[in-house]
C-alpha cells in the first residue's frame, strides 16, 4: 500500500473518531453512559423488588440483606439506599428498611410483569422450567410498561407458573396460603401450590426432580436430614432445606386425589401401555407438539428400542415409530394395557 493511500486513511480514522466517540446517541461514550446508567437502574428496581419480598415474607430487610441480594458490597448497597431514600420509594426506622407507598407501587409493578413473562414463557414457549425466571429477571427492567399488554394475552393469570401471586393492574396481591412438606404427617397427601425459584441452586435442584406447581405428593418418610415422598409413581427424597423451598396445601374436597399412575419411561422394551395423561411439567409448546404426534389419553404407545443410555427411547405410537427423550417421557403418564 503507497504512501497518499495510507495517509488518506489515517484521515478518514482522524475525521470519523470524534463521531465515534462523541456522537450524542450513538457515540461510545454515549453509549457507556447509557450502559451505566440502565445498569444502577437495575440494581435499583432489583433493591426496590427484594424489599418488597421481605416485607410479603414478613422479614427484616436490612443494607446487609440488599447487599447479599444483589452481590453488592455493603458500600454500594448502602448508596443505592440513599438513592431509593432520595427519591422517597424506602426509609428505614426500627423495623427495618421498608418500602413507602410510591417504592410499593413501583415494586409491585417489576413483579407483575416479572411473574407474568415467566407465565407467558410456560405456557406459550418451549422455554426450559430452568431458564423462566433467569430470562424473567433480563427483560423484567424493558418490559414494566408492558404489562397490562401481556396479560391480557395470556389470559390475566393470577399465578406464576411457580405458583406466585401476580398482582394485577390495580396492584392488589393475594396472600399465599400453604405450610412447607415437612410440617406433614406420614402417608398424608397434599399438592404443591408453590416453588420458591430463589436461589437459583436449590431451584435447579427441585426442577431436576421432576416437581412442578400442582403435583400430588404423599409423604413416606421424615427425619432430621431428609423427607421422603412418592409423586408422580416415583419415591423423591430431598434434604429439608431443599424442602422448605416448597409450599403444599391439602387435596380439597372437591379434588380427586390421582390415582398412582406410572410413567412412559418406566415401560420396558416391547411392552405396551396406554397414555392417561401428562403431569403438570409437560406444558406449552411441549405439550401441543406431543399431542400433535398422537400421545394423548387413550392412545396406545409401546416400546420399541432403548439406546444404551434409555435416552432416547423409540415408541411405536398409532402405526409410527417415534423417538422420545427421557425428559419428555417421564411427564407422560401410562396406565398397562
Amino acid at each position: 500500500m503507497n504512501s497518499p493511500v495510507i495517509l488518506l486513511l489515517l484521515g478518514v480514522l482522524i475525521l470519523a473518531l470524534p463521531v465515534f466517540l462523541f456522537h450524542p446517541k450513538k457515540g461510545l461514550i454515549a453509549l457507556l453512559k447509557r450502559y451505566n446508567r440502565d445498569a444502577e437502574k437495575e440494581k435499583i428496581e432489583n433493591a426496590l423488588k427484594h424489599i418488597y419480598d421481605c416485607e410479603y415474607r414478613e422479614h427484616y430487610c436490612s443494607l446487609e440483606s440488599i447487599a447479599g441480594n444483589l452481590g453488592v458490597t455493603s458500600d454500594k448497597s448502602s448508596s443505592i439506599f440513599d438513592d431509593l431514600e432520595k427519591r422517597n420509594l424506602a426509609l428505614t426506622g426500627n423495623e427495618g428498611i421498608k418500602l413507602t407507598a410510591e417504592g410499593r407501587d413501583y415494586a409491585l409493578r417489576l413483579v407483575r410483569i416479572h411473574r407474568l413473562w415467566e407465565r407467558y414463557l410456560a405456557d406459550e414457549t418451549g422455554v426450559d422450567p430452568d431458564q423462566w425466571h433467569i430470562d424473567a429477571e433480563e427483560k423484567e427492567h424493558d418490559l414494566v410498561d408492558s404489562a397490562n399488554e401481556i396479560a391480557e394475552k395470556i389470559g390475566n393469570p393470577v399465578v406464576d407458573p411457580h405458583g406466585d401471586p401476580i398482582p394485577d393492574k390495580d396492584g392488589q396481591i393475594f396472600k399465599l396460603e400453604g405450610k412447607s412438606p415437612l410440617d406433614l404427617e406420614r402417608g398424608e397427601i397434599a399438592k404443591i401450590v408453590h416453588i420458591e425459584d430463589e436461589p437459583d441452586s436449590i431451584y435447579a435442584q427441585l426442577m431436576a426432580q421432576g416437581l412442578y406447581k400442582g403435583m400430588q405428593i404423599q409423604i413416606v418418610e421424615k427425619n432430621d436430614g431428609k423427607i421422603v415422598f412418592s409423586a408422580d409413581g416415583k419415591e423423591v427424597v430431598l434434604a429439608s432445606s431443599f424442602a422448605n423451598n416448597l409450599t403444599v396445601a391439602p387435596i380439597t374436597a372437591k379434588e380427586e386425589i390421582k390415582e398412582s399412575f406410572q410413567t412412559l419411561d418406566l415401560l420396558e422394551e416391547n411392552q405396551e401401555a396406554e397414555v392417561v395423561g401428562f403431569s403438570g411439567r409437560i406444558r406449552g409448546q411441549q405439550k401441543r407438539r406431543l399431542m400433535d404426534l398422537g400421545i394423548i389419553p387413550g392412545t396406545k404407545i409401546k416400546a420399541l428400542l432403548k439406546s444404551p443410555f434409555n435416552d432416547p427411547v423409540a415408541y411405536l405410537i398409532r402405526g409410527t415409530t417415534i423417538a422420545l427423550r427421557k425428559d419428555q417421557s417421564e411427564g407422560i403418564f401410562i396406565k398397562y394395557a
